[in-house]
């Protein structure tokens, strides 16, 4: 399907005309397909022709549905759409509604000896004349149905959606499955990128997305003395200038906002974005000289002195260095010796403020340890404060429980040997020294993510090479009676970040795959062109499910930002297969759509990113593992 969003609705439409046992109409301001299965045939097509490079059903997929049902006899069910065999009268998958619930129905295994599962969401009301836009989610065991952007309905149950279900000599049959039953109103396709999802149709916006040229013959405005083609109610109202009231009396209206040339749509409450633009664009670049290539960035903020951004540089000498935020740009402030420094991680305890650096090779003597800073406020400056000893260290992560403070190592090898232990030490009070607490097997480990959600505390891993494979988990780790203990497994493929994010009440994780690499198997056409996951974090199954991939190329590094009130992640590619200077990208949340890629941004060797505010605006920073030039770069909203 090549990652695009699937309209079944388009498909059923021929171009420029209605299929028989359909008319068009406008009603409530949402011009709309009435479908009649008197022919239930003409409301079908192939399924090869939207799988198109395989014949099996997506295992994890949204169908987003906007329709309008009159109302129904009690013990009667319609369909709002099925895919069936030709040669059987099952229904592989189908989506049917009664009176006062919704049915999902799918096949268990193949064809041949398998049976129909059904997934029931009681409570679910939609024959009441009125538009309704249903967005059904399933993954595994898990299924979600948001009705009208209410709170989602989340089922887990005992058979899980089949992960190879075969649509081959398979049809897609609309508002029934192949018998002539049911009279309902679908609403107009609503059609925009999207990647690694599944949609059917959506039709709160159609009166300004792509709709079917017969819907877009609908009048504007009844002709005097005229016989309309198809029956006409009322126009979509659509509000300009600043933001009106949104209450149930503006329910379903739209406001176009003109300054931010953003669309939305009110839901009785609060106005949702439709098609909002990037919001967001690039100023300008302003280049960092670095003492060497760059391998991570850490910014932070030293209350009372000022913005800073250390460099984990890779060479020593000159080693790594502390910039400060002058004038609208960073300028050198201090020079620390480091080995192949990786990263840099700034954490306070109380009023005691530490920089600590994830050193990746031995020193001039062969001693390999890590370094923790302190800064001294009578020297303004970073003074070594104690040394820990580390195995190739990548990345270093510093976290509070239960007001006690912990600091995580990521040690990536010992010798050739990457299968080891990385290591958790906890903060004596008493000496005033980190110590000990625990140690977790990992297996060429990158990068560790510690995040919260509500009470619980989470520690993830991101996994790299088990010595011969890319292609291994990485662990989710929760906090129970005084440890980390495993909480979720994931497969990766060479796993260099997560980047834990939330956008209103949903926690996102998201997982840099940088290469694909299995020993003894056959080599991928390219072995750095692979997806990137986002997983979101299910709270009725207690588990983080996939929600999007993205293509990526070697990637290193998420960042997640916010401009305004638009939310962006931005991902670190930084190789091809053939050369370094690989575009990295931005990509924008778009509600039902994920993330859409925004801007494509120069990038040579591109290893980590950091965005950070100042009075003067919003920037991004990234490093460069490829060239001493690191690059800051101030973004304008629009």
């Amino acid at each position: 399907t090549d990652l695009r969003p699937l309209d079944i609705l388009s498909e059923v439409v021929p171009a420029g005309r209605l299929a028989h046992g359909m008319r068009g109409f406008q009603v409530q301001g949402v011009r709309g397909f009435q479908l009649v299965a008197s022919q239930p045939r003409a409301l079908g097509f192939p399924a090869s022709r939207l799988f198109i490079h395989c014949d099996r059903f997506p295992e994890e997929f949204s169908i987003i549905v906007t329709l309008r049902a009159l109302s129904i006899p009690a013990k009667r069910n319609e369909y709002v759409f099925t895919l069936m065999a030709e040669e059987s009268p099952s229904v592989l998958v189908g989506l049917r509604y009664a009176p006062d619930k919704l049915h999902f129905l799918f096949w268990s295994q193949e064809r041949a000896g398998g049976w129909q599962t059904r997934v029931t969401f009681p409570n679910i009301s939609l024959s009441d004349n009125q538009w309704h836009t249903l967005v059904l989610a399933v993954s595994g065991q898990s299924f979600s149905l948001t009705v009208d952007c209410s709170v989602p309905k989340d089922m887990v149950v005992e058979t899980p959606f089949p992960a190879s279900l075969s649509v081959k000599r398979a049809s897609f049959y609309l508002g029934n499955r192949r018998r002539r039953k049911g009279v309902f109103t679908v609403g107009a396709p609503w059609r925009r990128a999207a990647q690694g999802r599944w949609w059917l149709a959506m039709g709160q916006a159609t009166a300004f997305s792509q709709l079917p040229t017969v819907l877009q013959d609908l009048p504007a405005k009844p002709a005097s003395n005229e016989v309309l083609k198809y029956p006409y109610e009322t126009d979509t109202r659509v509000t300009l200038g600043s933001r009106p009231p949104c209450t149930k009396q503006e329910k379903a209206q739209f406001w176009f906002n003109t300054s931010r040339r953003g669309l939305y749509l009110c839901n009785g409450s609060a106005w949702i974005s439709m098609l909002e633009g990037t919001g967001m664009q690039r100023d300008y670049w302003e280049n960092l000289v670095t003492n060497s290539e760059t391998m991570g960035i850490e910014v932070f903020t030293i209350p009372k002195v000022g913005l800073f951004a250390a460099t984990a540089n890779r060479y020593t000498p000159p080693g790594s260095a502390i910039y400060k935020w002058t004038d609208g740009k960073f300028v050198p402030y201090q020079n620390i010796p480091t080995y192949q420094a990786q990263s840099w991680k700034y954490f306070t305890i109380g009023k005691k403020i530490f920089l600590a650096v994830a050193n990746f090779e031995q020193n001039d003597r062969g001693q390999e340890f890590s370094v923790i800073y302190k800064w001294s406020h009578r020297k303004e400056k970073f003074i070594p404060y104690q040394r820990i000893t580390t195995h190739s260290a990548r990345d270093w992560e510093a976290f509070v429980i239960e007001g006690e403070t912990f600091l995580a190592v990521v040690n990536h090898r010992e010798g050739n040997n990457h299968n080891i232990d990385s290591v958790i030490y906890r903060w004596n009070p008493r000496t005033g020294l980190f110590e000990t607490n625990q140690t977790i097997p990992t297996s060429g480990a990158y990068d560790w993510e510690f995040f919260t959600i509500g009470p619980y505390s989470f520690l993830a891993v991101a996994n790299t090479f088990n010595g011969t494979s890319t292609k291994i988990y990485s662990h989710i780790y929760i906090w129970l009676s005084g440890s980390f203990q495993l909480f979720q497994s994931i497969l990766t493929f060479g796993a260099a970040d997560w980047e834990v994010f939330r956008i209103r009440d949903r926690v996102f994780l998201a997982v840099a795959n940088s290469h694909s690499y299995e020993g003894g198997m056959p080599a991928p056409s390219n072995f750095y062109a692979i997806n990137s996951s986002i997983y979101e974090l299910n709270v009725t199954a207690q588990m983080f499910v996939k929600f999007q991939d993205l293509l990526t190329y070697s990637a290193l590094d998420w960042e997640f930002f916010s401009v305004g009130d638009d939310s962006f992640l931005v991902v670190a590619n930084s190789f091809d297969g053939v050369t370094f200077s690989v575009n990295s990208i931005i990509y924008r949340w778009q509600g039902y759509e994920g993330f859409v890629a925004a801007h494509h941004l120069p990038t040579v060797g591109c290893r980590d990113w950091e965005a950070f505010h100042t009075a003067e605006g919003s920037y991004l920073l990234y490093s460069s593992a490829k060239e001493p030039l690191s690059k800051v770069l101030k973004l304008k909203t629009t």
